[in-house]
């Protein structure tokens, strides 16, 4: 990954704003929103990883969201961190298109891991007698490594298309981040493959899990139509909630930023929506499918009450 091709070794992340009455409270905003995701992931990981309980196939998906969560976080925010207590905030060619790449695994493999978390609900929900044998541990294995296939062939694609670019002299990214769009506006050489593989990719990157998980919740909900018992249906609709929820808020805001002409949304407001997606959202989740789940409750208190040396 070395910038044989560019002119230039390194870049300067402009960060979120230029306004220097924000910098030190924005500095603290998201050192505590990463903190929160931080302890948020770890913690149910840990919550799922010592209570038997909680293994099983949903738990499985959701332990490896919480990783991805973490992950994708950790690749950006303390980088992040940073654009707000330097005066420059400089990235290394190499280090640009490692974070590139790895932001592009983890966000692509989250997108497939909530596909992967649909199916689940459907076969727990609309096949239940055979739900265990549908969801074996050979078939959620062979699941997990899809998703993380899709990951490394996502980023590989756009990874790959971004070193072949020849960056000119002018090497401020507009943005707080090494990503796809910000880091095209500084090519100097044609960027229209890595448009279409933007256009091409990400629409499958999304478009794929999308159809997944609408097929996956239209046979759902049709099945809890036809559930007669009001507790019946409470129940079902409850164990769909947080996933519905987490799903909305991943892929409106990621479709919102890409799959968009960039005439349409400035730079700087493109920023303030990747916000979603790359800082909220990963903090949101484990907040999400905690505070709104039985189970890992149950399991909080029954690891709280734990005598450490029992």
């Amino acid at each position: 990954m070395g910038p044989e091709n560019s002119s230039v070794t390194q870049f300067i992340l402009a960060g979120l704003t230029n306004q220097l009455g924000l910098q030190i409270p924005l500095f603290f905003l998201f050192l505590g929103f990463y903190v929160v995701t931080v302890v948020g992931n770890l913690g149910l990981i840990t919550l799922i990883g010592l209570n038997s309980h909680l293994h099983t196939p949903m738990y499985f998906f959701l332990f490896n969201l919480s990783f991805i969560d973490f992950c994708y976080s950790t690749v950006i925010t303390p980088k992040m961190l940073m654009s707000f207590v330097l005066r420059q905030n400089i990235i290394s060619y190499a280090g640009c298109m490692t974070q590139l790449f790895f932001f592009l695994f983890f966000v692509v493999s989250e997108s497939f891991i909530l596909s992967a978390m649909a199916y689940d609900r459907y076969a727990a929900i609309c096949n239940p007698l055979v739900y265990m044998a549908t969801m074996s541990p050979q078939v959620c294995l062979l699941l997990l490594l899809g998703v993380y296939v899709m990951g490394f062939a996502g980023a590989m694609a756009h990874t790959a298309c971004m070193v072949r670019l020849t960056f000119c002299a002018n090497n401020l990214v507009n943005h707080y981040m090494c990503d796809i769009l910000p880091l095209l506006e500084r090519s100097c050489t044609s960027t229209y493959v890595n448009e279409l593989v933007v256009f091409v990719v990400v629409g499958i990157d999304i478009g794929v899990p999308t159809v997944t998980i609408f097929i996956s919740y239209a046979v759902i909900l049709s099945s809890i139509l036809r559930i007669h018992s009001t507790k019946g249906r409470s129940k079902a609709f409850s164990t769909c909630s947080s996933h519905i929820i987490a799903v909305s808020l991943f892929f409106g805001s990621g479709a919102f930023m890409y799959l968009r002409p960039s005439s349409l949304l400035p730079m700087n407001q493109g920023k303030v929506s990747s916000l979603f997606y790359t800082i909220v959202v990963p903090m949101l989740n484990p907040l999400i499918y905690s505070l709104r789940n039985k189970d890992v409750k149950v399991a909080l208190k029954k690891t709280l009450s734990k005598k450490p040396f029992s």
